[in-house]
């Protein structure tokens, strides 16, 4: 996706350059660069003794994700997005350039730490993330543009963080900002409509690439090439049932596709890839939904102190 035309007419701030706010008068001082995407870039800056990320952006592109952000403030501790800090303009002589602040949050991308610290965080980290989607689908919004580059891991223990919400979408409009190896339109399995369904397939192919090795590149479109791909490496093999309900779009919701991989870590029987469809080929009710749901709650807290205290032990030892 191309450079809002705006941004592609102003220059770079460098390193060093101070902006300061035209209205709230706060002033950040430029570290450099950690990214750029279609709405707009996104630099490491100082403000006082702290780092913040300032993200310069088009003015509609600034509207969108500043409420995005404020979402993320009303379910503070449930979504894993960086907290908002400062909405404002930088006047310079080429006019009026928006900006916002954001908590800068430090650490490797998913793929960085999976390289460094072993693939068996996969299981942890994408339970963790699809609980995080779960509740930003709940409050209507999509992730969108989900990729290994926009997930970052940090702390102790390790926590998965999303950054970079600037693909994030209302439901039900058209996906705004993609990255094509995530994107089921790339692959032909599906529109780019903002729905819980987009993200999990983005969340299934960074769970392929992980295994994998590398970004995947369609060479025929479709579900059989990545079926192929996914019978080459045992770990997908044994995700396979919940990676392909999530490919095809047939996950009603994040919480479904992590109970499904729960149950997978568990060696318990029954998941199938198919639909979930039940007598009378009606979609699961949500009283249905909810009796799943808490006969699964136990299950995920065992499962998780377990796992996490095993390769937290690991890691500790890595150090």
């Amino acid at each position: 996706m191309m450079m809002n035309s705006t941004l592609k007419t102003l220059s770079k701030p460098r390193p060093g350059t101070v902006i300061t706010g035209k209205w709230h008068k706060n002033s950040y001082r430029v570290l450099r660069e950690l990214g750029s995407g279609a709405n707009g870039i996104v630099y490491l800056a100082q403000a006082g003794g702290a780092k913040v990320a300032l993200k310069i952006s088009g003015g509609t592109s600034v509207a969108s994700e500043v409420n995005v952000l404020k979402s993320f403030a009303k379910v503070r501790g449930s979504i894993s997005g960086p907290s908002l800090i400062d909405v404002d303009d930088w006047v310079r002589p080429e006019g009026a350039t928006p900006f916002y602040v954001m908590e800068y949050i430090e650490g490797p991308n998913l793929l960085d730490f999976i390289r460094k610290n072993g693939r068996a965080w996969a299981e942890v980290l994408i339970l963790q993330l699809l609980k995080d989607l779960h509740v930003l689908h709940e409050h209507g919004w999509v992730f969108g543009d989900l990729k290994p580059e926009n997930l970052i891991v940090t702390g102790s223990p390790p926590r998965i963080r999303c950054i970079d919400v600037g693909g994030t979408t209302v439901k039900g409009r058209a996906i705004k900002e993609f990255t094509q190896s995530y994107d089921r339109g790339y692959w032909e399995l599906g529109t780019r409509r903002a729905e819980p369904s987009y993200d999990l397939f983005s969340a299934a192919m960074i769970m392929i690439h992980i295994h994998y090795g590398k970004a995947l590149v369609k060479k025929e479109g479709g579900i059989k090439q990545l079926k192929e791909i996914m019978k080459e490496k045992p770990e997908l093999v044994k995700f396979s049932p919940v990676l392909l309900k999530a490919l095809q779009g047939w996950y009603h919701s994040a919480e479904e596709m992590r109970l499904d991989m729960l149950k997978t870590i568990n060696g318990m029987a029954g998941i199938t890839a198919k639909p979930a469809v039940h007598p009378g080929n009606a979609p699961m009710s949500r009283r249905e939904y909810r009796k799943k749901k808490r006969k699964f709650e136990w299950l995920e807290t065992i499962l998780i102190v377990k796992i996490v205290s095993m390769i937290y032990i690991l890691y500790l030892f890595g150090q």
